[in-house]
């Protein structure tokens, strides 16, 4: 392939990727505007704020995700990594008052990577199944939250002020968690967009075997986006305790498939090779909006689960027509 038809196709790809941004910011300027006709209060500064704040969490959690999509693979277990991490901060921070906020963000972030990396040797270097493997660590790990707390909770009066304000602390008007986020997004735009590394990741994710080819160490990148999944999920998981200033067994159970909502939403394909970090902030708070619209509009919170399942099965849809239009222009391209 000469370099100016491989360069033409990227354009091309990159344009696609972009008008699905773009329409994706449509779509919420759309919701908010028609939610806001039915509740003014939705449209106040405050309230987009609160959106913010409750999806910081998810936000960063789906930037692991997404990377682990990217490679063709899934991490079933960050749900359960988010809750290990954050009982262990719960049960820190009640002991040692004086810990800083600082250092229980990265404790989380390292607490986390080690438990991603064993995920990730597991799915690498043992050749499981990713589904299956993260789903059997996903339980492992439920399990060895319940064995550490006893079965008990933390709660907010047993946290000292400093941790929990993590959450409720502004700076310059905004809570300390949209900082967290900004950090790990801008951190994670660079890294994919800007790296040698975070280019394999998308290369392995296209075709792992021409991957191979090439002298990628496909294993180590393999085990390196669930490295990287676990100590996001740490941090997430401290940022989740000092926003609820609760720390539970059974914290984010079941929240791994509004990460998978938020990533396919955002454009990451669940077959691997494409994702954006732009479309997975944008995924994010979509979802966020969604489930801070629903009280607003008086739609019964039952419907969330089913909200979001339509919205996977939608955006699957999307993504699969839009992949399916690129190997069509390709294949045309050929014949010419």
């Amino acid at each position: 392939m000469d370099e100016p038809a491989k360069t033409k196709r990227e354009v091309t790809f990159s344009r696609l990727l972009g008008f699905r941004e773009l329409g994706i910011i449509i779509f919420i300027v759309l919701i908010s505007v028609l939610i806001g006709i039915r509740n003014p209060r939705f449209l106040t500064w405050s309230n987009f704020h609160d959106i913010l704040i409750d999806t910081a969490a998810l936000s960063v959690l789906s930037v692991g995700m997404m990377l682990v999509l990217v490679t063709g693979g899934i991490d079933l277990s960050m749900e359960s990594v988010l809750a290990l991490t954050g009982m262990v901060a719960g049960m820190m921070v009640k002991q040692n008052p004086q810990l800083s906020p600082l250092f229980m963000l990265i404790l989380g972030l390292l607490l986390g990577g080690l438990l991603g990396s064993i995920t990730g040797l597991i799915v690498a270097k043992g050749r499981v199944v990713p589904i299956i493997a993260t789903l059997s660590m996903m339980y492992i790990y439920r399990g060895i939250t319940f064995i550490i707390s006893g079965g008990k909770w933390i709660n907010a009066y047993e946290m000292p002020d400093s941790f929990k304000g993590i959450a409720t602390e502004r700076f310059l008007g905004l809570s300390k968690l949209i900082y967290i986020v900004l950090v790990v997004y801008v951190v994670f735009y660079y890294f994919v967009n800007y790296t040698h590394t975070g280019r394999k990741i998308y290369a392995v994710g296209s075709n792992v075997e021409a991957a191979r080819v090439i002298g990628i160490n496909t294993e180590f990148i393999t085990w390196l986006v669930y490295a990287i999944s676990g100590a996001l999920s740490g941090l997430a998981g401290v940022m989740w305790v000092a926003r609820y200033a609760s720390a539970q067994n059974d914290t984010a159970s079941g929240f791994v498939m509004t990460i998978v909502a938020a990533c396919v939403l955002g454009g990451v394909s669940i077959t691997g090779g494409v994702g954006t970090v732009s479309g997975v902030l944008l995924g994010s708070i979509t979802v966020g909006i969604i489930n801070n619209a629903l009280p607003m509009i008086r739609v019964s919170p039952f419907w969330k689960m089913a909200l979001q399942g339509l919205i996977i099965l939608v955006a699957a849809i999307v993504n699969i027509a839009i992949a399916r239009n690129m190997e069509k222009s390709q294949l045309k391209r050929r014949t010419i």
